[in-house]
């Protein structure tokens, strides 16, 4: 029976977190840039101390405000792109060994130890193994990144010894 341990909801939640963080900088930075010329926009002081108070010409400020939407905006379709591909990511304890989203397999006779010392405290365990070319391998699984390692964790030490 093979167990799954899927992308935590912590990471899900906090590339969630920078998605709105970066659309609402963008919206901010755009309105104060953009919209703050006009006197029905609240902001207009604004604009009267960066652009008019200036002698017409922007301010470091208002140039940023200006020129900052896009790069906001290409920083939260990155994270969303981010959070599409791992969305379906899992760690798989089945018969054979360990599978990392069907990529990388790291069979149970390979691995040499488990360090579960942090595991209670700070949520993650380093199994140490023998890669395909014979080099020894720290790798350490933690609890940000995957849900339901105790039960990962219970599978592989059972398997192990």
């Amino acid at each position: 029976m093979a167990i799954e341990a899927p992308v935590s909801k912590f990471t899900k939640t906090n590339l969630k977190i920078y998605i709105a963080a970066c659309a609402a900088a963008a919206v901010i930075f755009a309105y104060d840039g953009y919209l703050s010329k006009y006197k029905w926009s609240g902001r207009y002081s604004f604009y009267k101390e960066q652009v008019l108070d200036n002698d017409g010409r922007p301010t470091q400020t208002m140039n940023f405000n200006r020129k900052s939407p896009p790069f906001f905006i290409g920083a939260a379709i990155l994270f969303a792109v981010y959070l599409f591909v791992i969305k379906n990511n899992k760690l798989i304890a089945d018969e054979n060994g360990l599978v990392f989203s069907n990529k990388t397999k790291i069979p149970y006779d390979s691995i040499q130890k488990i360090n579960k010392t942090y595991f209670e405290k700070k949520g993650f365990f380093v199994i140490t193994y023998k890669d395909e070319h014979g080099n020894q391998v720290n790798r350490k699984i933690t609890e940000r990144k995957y849900d339901n390692l105790p039960a990962i964790l219970d599978h592989l030490v059972t398997k192990i010894s």
